[in-house]
């Protein structure tokens, strides 16, 4: 008498890792971010590095409601988006995705974060586009792109791809626009330069994360027949094959 073999028990053999079916549209996002920040550098750099219309009209709009509450709120996300505040935020966030295993993560998250600065500081120290005059933050001419929008782009983007998850999404969202507003707000940046920092965070977080998995597949085909390691989960089967491409 046979029995049927129960589809829940363990395989002899670990099942091959799928590719991640959003690459591509991942890829392609880069791409066209990519392809936006270079039109916005041109735009820029023929305007003579200038405020363009578009960047007048915001900042007028921005002085005619600014208020002391505002400021206040503002600077919130100045602070924690800043040097200092970054560089906690992405320690912590390195060291609970290597506490829970998930060391690929890491490793994603803490390239992000070395990429888009490494990229970004140098590029506005050479473009070295001056500030609005009346700015209630920093004063040096490093303002095209905005490193404190990329950065938040960038960390928002790749916490999204890495956890799957929609509110991590918006939550993401509402972070990079808060951000986006308050250095407008705080007369650091002109609108063209937060496009700019976001265009440049989604591009970095798209290529790397892409790049990345790449790898990924290069060491699982070295070894097939190993278990997937570096997004472990100790939830259900069915959550795991979900979180071992995260």
């Amino acid at each position: 008498m046979t029995t049927d073999a129960d589809p829940t028990a363990p395989s002899d053999t670990a099942p091959a890792m799928e590719p991640d079916a959003r690459r591509v549209t991942v890829l392609l996002v880069g791409v066209a971010a990519t392809v936006a920040f270079v039109l916005l550098r041109l735009v820029v750099a023929f305007g003579g590095h200038k405020p363009l219309p578009i960047d007048v009209w915001w900042h007028d709009l921005m002085v005619a409601t600014l208020t002391d509450t505002g400021v206040v709120i503002a600077w919130i996300p100045a602070i924690v988006g800043g040097t200092i505040g970054m560089v906690v935020v992405g320690i912590v966030l390195v060291a609970v995705f290597a506490l829970l295993r998930r060391f690929w993560d890491a490793v994603t998250l803490a390239a992000v974060i070395v990429v888009v600065v490494a990229i970004g500081a140098p590029m506005a120290a050479v473009i070295a586009r001056v500030r609005p005059a009346d700015s209630l933050a920093e004063s040096v001419a490093t303002s095209f792109p905005s490193g404190h929008t990329a950065v938040a782009t960038a960390l928002a983007m790749t916490l999204g791809l890495l956890l799957r998850r929609w509110y991590v999404w918006a939550l993401g969202a509402v972070w990079v626009v808060g951000m986006m507003w308050s250095r407008t707000y705080l007369h650091a940046h002109w609108l063209s330069d937060v496009i700019a920092g976001m265009l440049e965070g989604i591009a970095v977080a798209a290529f790397v994360w892409f790049a990345i998995e790449a790898l990924r597949d290069r060491r699982a085909a070295r070894s097939p027949a190993a278990a997937p390691v570096g997004s472990g989960s100790d939830g259900p089967a069915h959550e795991q094959g979900d979180t071992l491409r995260q």
